[in-house]
């Protein structure tokens, strides 16, 4: 197969902040993997260097290095060609834009989406979360009021990053008292801080707080002593963090996974722990969201699946949205393979 390359840049609408500073646009390396017949796939890698610690760089030259792997599977099914392309490099980011493309490609070559390639009985529509960017109470506040108009259930407010009790206070206010109100820390806290932030969040009527501290053994310890429940996001790249049961719920990301297949296997373990799972995008492009749409949906089919982070493509500038979220759902794409175009002017 032909592996083409190309890097894309999408500004977003308003920077997002986090603990780990303010995100302004994000950088994508765009696949695609052409056969002999011309059957194309398409992928993306969305690495994010202050999240995952991988840069655009370094994915890039990953891919690369995929090329020659990839001018020589003839006869190789798609587990196998992921396998040579991790022992050429394993990258995780660079590995799931190939496993998009390789599902793409095995969808369109069956007239199937996605998600029913994986189950017979993949869910229509994911649940979705909105996230609210604004950092003052009267920004928060129009957002929530403007998620409960749309339909949203269930919305995020990043924390640790100034005035939280009043953001806080205000998205439930907005939001009104059915809304699930959910927090994401990035790990800005020591376990002490965690645990006096919770508590004193916690009157607000909170769904769970999302990685409060980083590390397995402080997020015991801080899931032994709230009574707010907890879900690990960063932490879920520690080795054995799927399964040892020290959260209530796990994040899982395409990216970080290493594409839909590795995604499914590690839901598959999580849910063995007894743990809640559920998927949120690194401010993905349209393909990577469209590939967690549909492991969502299959994972749906053996379980429910809380609202996901996945109606992010909202917050870029310029870029329509082909998955957007309605009731706070976002339809499962029906065409064949992943269901979504590439960007523009990504290679065909």
């Amino acid at each position: 197969m032909r592996l083409e390359l190309q890097r894309r840049t999408l500004s977003l609408s308003s920077h997002l902040q986090s603990s780990y500073g303010a995100i302004t646009e994000r950088e994508l390396v765009c696949v695609s993997l052409t056969d002999a017949a011309g059957i194309a796939g398409h992928g993306e890698a969305a690495p994010l260097e202050a999240y995952d610690g991988v840069s655009c760089e370094r994915v890039h030259a990953a891919l690369a290095a995929y090329g020659p792997v990839l001018a020589d599977c003839e006869g190789m099914n798609g587990a196998q060609i992921l396998d040579a392309c991790r022992r050429a490099e394993d990258l995780p980011e660079a590995l799931a834009a190939i496993d998009m493309a390789l599902w793409d490609r095995a969808g369109r070559l069956q007239g199937k989406p996605v998600a029913a390639l994986i189950t017979d009985r993949p869910a229509a529509g994911v649940p979705v979360n909105a996230t609210l960017t604004a950092l003052d109470r009267a920004g928060v506040s129009q957002q929530a009021a403007a998620a409960a108009g749309e339909g949203f259930t269930c919305v995020k407010v990043k924390v640790g990053v100034g005035d939280d009790a009043g953001r806080v206070a205000a998205a439930r206010a907005a939001g009104g008292p059915d809304m699930a109100l959910r927090l994401d820390a990035n790990g800005a806290w020591s376990v002490e801080e965690a645990v006096r932030a919770i508590d004193s969040l916690a009157p607000a009527g909170l769904e769970l707080v999302e990685e409060p501290v980083h590390g397995l053994h402080a997020m015991r310890e801080v899931r032994e002593r709230v009574a707010v429940r907890v879900a690990i996001d960063e932490t879920a790249a520690e080795h054995g963090a799927l399964g040892a049961g020290v959260a209530d719920a796990v994040c899982l990301k395409i990216s970080r996974c290493g594409g839909i297949s590795s995604l499914i296997a590690a839901a598959t373990l999580v849910r063995a722990s007894g743990a809640e799972v559920y998927l949120a995008s690194t401010l993905d492009g349209p393909l990577g969201i469209a590939a967690a749409i549909h492991a969502a949906a299959a994972l749906a089919s053996r379980g429910p699946v809380p609202p996901c982070g996945l109606a992010t493509l909202r917050l870029f500038d310029g870029l329509e949205d082909p998955l957007p979220a309605r009731a706070g759902q976002i339809a499962v794409p029906t065409a064949a393979g992943l269901g979504v175009h590439p960007l523009p002017g990504d290679p065909r």
